[in-house]
């Protein structure tokens, strides 16, 4: 039986909002070395490290159609994609490394 894969589209920026677009099997580990600059190039160069937008697909080429189509699109139309679902251009993989802990907001009445 095939092992169940998940594919990912995803958007990274800088500071000042230089974006790169990518594909991978693996988000986390993907995100990791962009963070931890293991490839030279642009990302490592321009010091792309939060992930600002990711999509996820179970097949893997139509990840790579998703990629191919979104790093088409002019720079306006990527920056509209990212704030459609991320305003704040919080970076999504801050938490993904760090400790859980326990949170406890109680409601007052």
């Amino acid at each position: 039986m095939r092992e169940d894969r998940r594919y990912f589209v995803y958007i990274m920026a800088n500071a000042s909002k230089r974006l790169y677009t990518g594909m991978t099997n693996s988000i986390r580990r993907r995100t990791r070395e962009h963070k931890l600059k293991l490839t030279p190039g642009f990302t490592t160069k321009y010091n792309i490290t939060p992930l600002v937008y990711f999509e996820t697909f179970e097949d893997v080429r139509n990840a790579i159609e998703r990629e191919k189509q979104v790093k088409a699109w002019t720079r306006a139309k990527r920056l509209a994609l990212v704030e459609s679902t991320n305003p704040r251009w919080d970076d999504l993989s801050r938490e993904w490394d760090q400790p859980q802990t326990f949170r406890f907001t109680p409601k007052i009445a």
